[in-house]
């Protein structure tokens, strides 16, 4: 089962009791200050400009500690990408993101806090940026169907329940109708909302199909 709403992720996660979900995959905003002072209206020559244009809105306002509350008190286990712009529970555990990138001005690798409850030791997941970015994209942060499917796979059960409060791209929903497992998810943007459920709508089609 996939539930997806368009909604405050606090509002979703008050109708649930605690320890409802298994595991708590999630990629909040940042708060990255180099992102807000990007313009809205960047030159054509300005490719860096381009690229990240809207990051500004995505990533201008961090969690508050109300969140990470909820977070903890719904879900048992949790993994949060980003987590070095967050101050999180103490954790010997995490995973990596290896991009295989080949540029040398751009991020190599991205970091996920992993909670102690799971009791993984670190991981990497290694699948090239240059692939993913072969992907048509409808989220600015929006991550690959594969790393998700590798979080899944290893940090994960059977039957286990997934939450993810900020939806994005839905790429996690995909990984998730691939896999089978239940996910709960939500996301506040109408825009990113409708293109993420039009997005998982057009995969299950494509695998009904085949």
């Amino acid at each position: 089962m996939i539930e997806i709403t368009n909604e405050d992720n606090m509002k979703l996660m008050a109708r649930y009791e605690d320890n409802y979900f298994d595991l708590a995959i999630v990629d909040p905003p940042y708060g990255i200050e180099r992102f807000k002072n990007v313009t809205n209206t960047p030159s054509e020559k300005d490719v860096h400009a381009k690229r990240f244009q809207g990051m500004e809105l995505v990533n201008d306002i961090k969690p508050t500690q109300i969140y990470w509350d909820e977070l903890f008190r719904v879900s048992k286990h949790q993994i949060v990408f980003g987590a070095n712009n967050f101050t999180m529970p103490e954790s010997e555990y995490f995973l990596i993101w290896d991009k295989k990138q080949a540029m040398p001005n751009f991020a190599r690798c991205e970091y996920a806090w992993v909670s102690m409850s799971l009791k993984k030791p670190a991981k990497i997941c290694e699948y090239s940026i240059h692939k993913h970015n072969q992907v048509e994209k409808i989220h600015q942060t929006q991550k690959p169907v594969y790393l998700y499917e590798w979080i899944l796979m290893n940090y994960a059960k059977e039957e286990d329940k997934i939450l993810d409060t900020h939806l994005g791209s839905g790429s996690v929903a995909i990984a998730c109708h691939n896999l089978g497992f239940d996910l709960t998810a939500c996301e506040l943007d109408p825009d990113y909302y409708n293109a993420a459920m039009k997005r998982l709508k057009q995969h299950q089609a494509q695998q009904t199909l085949f």
